[in-house]
């Protein structure tokens, strides 16, 4: 399938949206504006979330977690 034949239900609202060439619709896959901004005040309010265990060598506090994340 050709990727100017791309189709995907937005992810608020489930309207059709058709995959245009980068810049054409900067909101992909997002049908509008609105959309990707409720999308992202879900993740802002924790109402979506990945849930999965960190790594072993961050749940023990590695090495990059007890030099806050600094590297050098």
């Amino acid at each position: 399938m050709k990727q100017e034949n791309l189709a995907i239900d937005c992810p608020t609202c489930g309207k059709v949206v058709q995959y245009c060439e980068q810049g054409s619709n900067p909101f992909f896959p997002f049908c509008s504006k609105r959309c990707k901004l409720l999308d992202l005040g879900k993740w802002l309010a924790e109402d979506h979330r990945i849930v999965e265990a960190l790594p072993d060598r961050l749940e023990d506090g590695g090495e990059d977690e007890q030099r806050g994340g600094e590297r050098g």
